[in-house]
């Protein structure tokens, strides 16, 4: 096996996975850690992994995006102390959007039941979940179905979007960073988050501390066009401050 086996080897390994750690990756390869340490660092360069400590895992990217079934897979603990505290934000919000991913959909099941509530989604997985909730009224919008994701897209929902105003939208990324902001890696996901930031009067940002420093191929949003940016406490305190000094407020569940 060559370098370029082994580095392409190791970018799918990391796709598949997740992520990959130094140590088991020079042992399943046979090579030095300090050779897997410079593999990652050059995958990194070119923009197809993110390095840990220890390890790495992949950049999602217009050629590559996770699933919703994996996604339900991968930091399950931080995604649901991190939807419990987005959804302690809702305040008097009377219509709601959700977001697709997982973390979003999560959101959506802690969401309180006692009152009146409007929820509009772009995810079917949302949708299906609270279609029988009482006091939960469920607009689904229309649209071209992504079929790893479960969500609709196009101009169909992003023109349904547009006839809407929107007191609090729960809005998810798979990249961000306080130089690029929010980022997405398909441009029919892009635009319809977009319109959400449009048209909704208050934003939160929920995503686990993987995201934060990575960036995918479309930018939707700016980090000051929310209110709040909810995490867990893998993001290191001082990279929180930097991006609550931005503007939002950083909670880290």
């Amino acid at each position: 096996m060559d370098a370029e086996e082994r580095r392409r080897g190791i970018l799918e390994t990391a796709r598949r996975s997740g992520s990959v750690d130094v140590g088991k990756l020079a042992a399943e390869l046979g090579v030095s850690k300090e050779t897997v340490r410079r593999d990652l660092n050059l995958l990194e360069a070119q923009g197809l992994v993110r390095r840990t400590h220890g390890g790495a895992h992949p950049v999602e990217s217009a050629g590559f995006e996770t699933t919703l079934a994996f996604r339900t897979t991968e930091h399950v603990p931080e995604k649901s102390r991190i939807a419990a505290a987005a959804a302690a934000l809702l305040g008097d919000a009377e219509t709601v959007y959700i977001d697709e991913g997982y973390t979003p959909q999560l959101i959506a099941a802690a969401l309180p039941r006692e009152r009146p509530l409007t929820v509009v989604t772009s995810s079917l997985a949302t949708a299906s979940d609270l279609a029988s909730a009482q006091n939960i009224t469920v607009l689904l919008l229309g649209g071209r179905v992504r079929g790893g994701t479960l969500a609709t897209v196009d101009h169909w929902a992003t023109r349904m979007l547009s006839d809407f105003a929107i007191d609090l939208a729960y809005v998810g990324a798979n990249g961000i960073s306080r130089e690029y902001g929010l980022t997405t890696p398909d441009p029919a996901v892009s635009e319809v988050k977009a319109e959400v930031m449009r048209v909704a009067k208050r934003r939160v940002f929920s995503g686990v501390h993987a995201k934060f420093g990575a960036m995918s191929f479309c930018r939707f949003a700016d980090v000051t066009d929310f209110e709040a940016i909810v995490t867990d406490t893998g993001l290191h305190s001082s990279e929180a401050h930097r991006y609550a000094l931005l503007g939002p407020q950083v909670i880290q569940a």
